[in-house]
């Protein structure tokens, strides 16, 4: 492991049980970063989707894991801090930069746990990839709505229908008041939209805007991921403006249909109007999922 540089922490909860003095501090190395949010739940991020991950003495729970060596990394930290066992590795969806680190947590982790549908789409693709071998599959699935409490926190996946893929969770940290949206936000980046794995647009902004109302005004959330200068972490402004978004591109691609343009001229639009601040590379994701949407109803 790389020389790590210490940074105090500037949202930190009040109070911390003395194993969890290591948490008071925000540490970055050239290969990773690991922040506490607040209470005992936090982020780390080094490549592929944002991991949030748990610590309490009755137990560890990790969402995502991105892949087999970050998920190293990760274990390492939680390791060098905690003695409790990994009791939950939760999916937020099937894809590789969230699930590839799976393997890692092999006779870790006690459970693997994420919706249905993201178990068969997981299992699809790694049938269709030949990467059977190193996958750690879910164990457990839920269809609507999943609960638990680890020490003194709650724990709840919701499932609200169709929209990066079919088989995305929202998970809450209850009482730390921390959502982990997974790639139902990406913050100022021009999303992957997998239309082959369900995606709908349309509910996916029925689902953000249910996000802000669901979810009070005090709930820090987390990010699958980010552009340069944005933050994998932030509030229902960044969910709103993400809606707008997605909105925006449904909007201008219908146009541009109603308008008689072809799919090649589509395509060569570089900017959605009404969400100036969605820029750089990816924009043509969001031009062809609309595109198939709006044809083709689904």
């Amino acid at each position: 492991m790389k020389r790590r540089d210490f940074v105090q922490s500037t949202s930190l909860g009040l109070a911390f049980s003395p194993s969890m003095q290591f948490l008071q501090r925000v540490f970055y190395t050239t290969d990773f970063q690991m922040e506490l949010i607040r209470g005992n739940v936090g982020y780390f991020s080094e490549r592929g989707g944002t991991i949030g991950w748990l610590i309490e003495d009755e137990g560890i729970v990790v969402v995502d894991s991105q892949f087999p060596e970050q998920a190293g990394h990760l274990i390492e930290e939680l390791q060098k801090e905690s003695q409790a066992g990994i009791e939950y590795l939760i999916n937020t969806h099937h894809h590789g930069d969230h699930t590839s680190g799976n393997i890692a947590f092999k006779d870790l982790a006690r459970n693997v746990l994420a919706h249905e549908n993201s178990l068969k789409n997981q299992k699809a693709s790694a049938e269709a990839n030949g990467t059977q071998a190193n996958q750690l599959y879910p164990d457990m699935t839920y269809s609507s709505q999943w609960s638990t409490r680890i020490g003194n926190e709650l724990i709840t996946l919701d499932y609200w229908g169709r929209a990066h893929t079919d088989g995305d969770s929202i998970i809450h940290f209850t009482n730390a008041n921390v959502v982990h949206m997974g790639d139902l936000v990406f913050n100022r980046r021009h999303p992957y939209i997998d239309k082959g794995a369900g995606a709908m647009i349309s509910n996916w902004i029925t689902i953000l805007n249910k996000t802000c109302t669901h979810f009070d005004d005090d709930a820090i959330f987390l990010f699958g991921h980010a552009e340069d200068d944005y933050q994998i972490k932030g509030d229902k402004n960044d969910i709103r403006a993400f809606a707008n978004y997605l909105e925006k591109v449904l909007e201008h691609v219908g146009t541009l249909l109603h308008s008689g343009k072809t799919e090649e001229e589509i395509l060569k639009e570089t900017m959605i109007p009404g969400a100036d601040e969605w820029k750089g590379t990816g924009i043509e994701r969001s031009l062809k999922a609309a595109m198939v949407e709006i044809r083709d109803g689904k």
